[in-house]
């Protein structure tokens, strides 16, 4: 018998990845729960896996965070696809009986006792950001083990949770698969309706339900209404904030765990008596020699007064490379220490651009970076987010000198010599 089903494109990278575990965050309305039923159900019509192992004495599990909620989203879907393959159906327990024998159980995470004692082969948690982590470290985990069973942890960010943590520490590991997809890459979803969702949602709640972005705004301490775009002032003069991630551990570091390293954040600021004009914050990982081109790119590009670089071993391994640099393609910005000054760092980012946001000192260039520092705002200051880019951007305040001449009314300067000018 087979079981006939479509996928688009997005769905078939999950479906087809040969990886163990599969972690996979999505927006609203991607199919997250057609390609569960999918993957449900070819798995459990095999008989042994790649590893080997007899399949047939081994059940297959799909948890939502409730049971009700499991058998609202799955329950129907499962029968519609797998017609052709169940043999019965059991309604009160959620069991689905397929025609070799084999069985799905459709659990909630909040019954735990419900999960225990049993031997799986594979087991889809849907919703994992609305588990407690438990469900699977210490109850699902250990019931794979058998047979080597895989897993594919599927669901809409919740945050910088166990679920982004997860998402995170599975990029480094030889056995899974990462993915992440907006509702966009449903090419059945009418993207009018998407539109549609944005006119009437938070910035914050569209990018995490339909983007599928883990930064929440849980931190409180920005607001995303506050970075606002605006033209570049005529008056005023730029200022190069820097910091600095590591450099040896990026040239040796794998593709997976560069995603996860600190980057080197150059901020680019025009400053004046109406504040800060934001022009752009270059950010990402290179070695030392290229940190060092970039800085002087950006400082040669704009003019800077100053470049303010955090005192510390970092400046000390890079400061050989800016001078040679300098010499080489003449160019030679003045190079200012910033410190913390002995402040916490949410402190010393706080206190720098709290204020000024809130008061519109700050207005920002249109630009790619807009993206990723607004991201690291709505996070600050949770420990499991980057912010590289605010950091950058906070160090201005060290930097940054503004003199206010403009609405001053001044006596005109009579010398008391007309020959000696004194």
């Amino acid at each position: 018998m087979e079981l006939k089903f479509n996928l688009h494109p997005a769905q078939m990278e999950i479906f087809t990845s040969p990886k163990r575990f599969i972690v996979c965050a999505a927006g609203r309305r991607f199919g997250k729960s057609h390609v569960s039923c999918v993957k449900l159900l070819t798995e459990a019509l095999r008989e042994k896996n790649e590893f080997g192992y007899d399949l047939m004495s081994k059940d297959v599990f799909y948890v939502a965070p409730t049971f009700p909620q499991a058998k609202d989203i799955m329950w129907r879907l499962l029968k519609n696809l797998g017609k052709d393959v169940i043999s019965s159906t059991v309604e009160n327990t959620g069991v689905i009986n397929l025609i070799n024998g084999r069985k799905i159980h459709i659990k909630g995470s909040d019954r735990p006792d419900t999960l225990r004692g049993v031997g799986l082969s594979y087991v889809v948690l849907d919703e994992y950001a609305s588990m407690k982590p438990e469900t699977w470290e210490e109850i699902l985990r250990p019931t794979l083990s058998d047979v080597r069973g895989g897993a594919l942890f599927i669901g809409t960010p919740a945050g910088k949770n166990h679920f982004f943590e997860l998402y995170s520490k599975a990029m480094d590991m030889s056995e899974w698969a990462v993915f992440q997809f907006t509702s966009r890459d449903n090419p059945f979803l009418d993207k009018t309706e998407i539109e549609s969702a944005r006119d009437t949602m938070s910035f914050d709640s569209f990018r995490q339900e339909f983007e599928a972005s883990f930064a929440s705004g849980s931190g409180k301490i920005f607001v995303s209404e506050e970075f606002q775009e605006g033209p570049e002032p005529m008056d005023g003069e730029y200022y190069v904030a820097v910091d600095l991630a590591g450099y040896e551990e990026v040239i040796k570091a794998n593709t997976s765990r560069l995603r996860r390293l600190d980057e080197s954040a150059i901020a680019v600021v025009k400053v004046g008596h109406y504040g800060w004009w934001v022009k752009d914050v270059v950010h990402g990982r290179w070695d030392v020699r290229e940190t060092s081109v970039r800085i002087l790119r950006e400082a040669q590009k704009s003019h800077c007064v100053a470049v303010g670089i955090e005192k510390g071993a970092l400046k000390n391994a890079i400061n050989p490379y800016l001078h040679d640099q300098m010499r080489r393609i003449g160019v030679f910005p003045r190079i200012l220490e910033v410190s913390h000054g002995g402040q916490k760092k949410v402190d010393r980012i706080t206190w720098a651009l709290q204020g000024r946001l809130q008061h519109e000192r700050i207005t920002f260039n249109k630009g790619e970076y807009l993206k990723h520092l607004v991201n690291q705002a709505m996070d600050f200051p949770n420990p499991l987010a980057h912010d590289d880019l605010l950091d950058a951007l906070a160090y201005v305040d060290q930097i940054a000198k503004v003199v206010y001449t403009s609405d001053i009314e001044m006596d005109p300067w009579v010398p008391l010599d007309a020959v000696a000018g004194y």
